[in-house]
């Protein structure tokens, strides 16, 4: 069951990206919450939201009609290098290979976790910052809000 708060940590960490973002991708949006929020915070952005189930993608078109969503596994992205202002996940798998390759240098990254430790699919923001870090990403922000946390970073510009 969705608490109420269930976005608390991902809306706080979009919050703090104070650039313009051309383009985002929403990695396992689900039901396309995710990239909903987004949509909403960047209104100028082209937004796209992916995900490998068909039937979830469905309620996605649904919910968010402006958005462009597209069936493909995240640990294979189907996009290009530096494609991306922002690559956003929401209790999701932290493909950070993936990430760090669609994503521009000097581009951002949000990892949120609606239930902190109890979201069935956790990394602890000690540990993403650490893997983060290996990947060349700076400008950490570690979010805790609604019961759960988040995790901002920027790719380095000279990755």
């Amino acid at each position: 069951m969705r608490t109420p708060d269930a976005s608390a940590p991902f809306l706080a960490a979009l919050d703090r990206i104070d650039v313009p973002v051309r383009r985002a991708l929403d990695v396992g949006t689900g039901t396309g919450l995710g990239a909903l929020e987004i949509a909403k915070r960047f209104r100028d952005a082209e937004i796209v939201g992916l995900d490998v189930s068909p039937a979830m993608l469905e309620k996605a078109r649904r919910l968010a009609p402006g958005v462009e969503f597209v069936e493909g596994d995240a640990s294979a992205l189907p996009f290009g290098a530096g494609e991306f202002d922002l690559v956003a996940h929401l209790n999701m798998i932290p493909f950070l290979d993936e990430t760090a390759r669609v994503l521009r240098p000097g581009g951002w990254t949000v990892y949120a976790f609606s239930g902190g430790a109890q979201t069935p699919i956790y990394v602890a923001p000690e540990r993403m910052r650490r893997e983060l870090e290996r990947r060349g990403f700076t400008d950490f922000a570690e979010i805790t809000a609604g019961r759960g946390d988040a995790v901002l970073a920027r790719r380095g510009e000279g990755v």
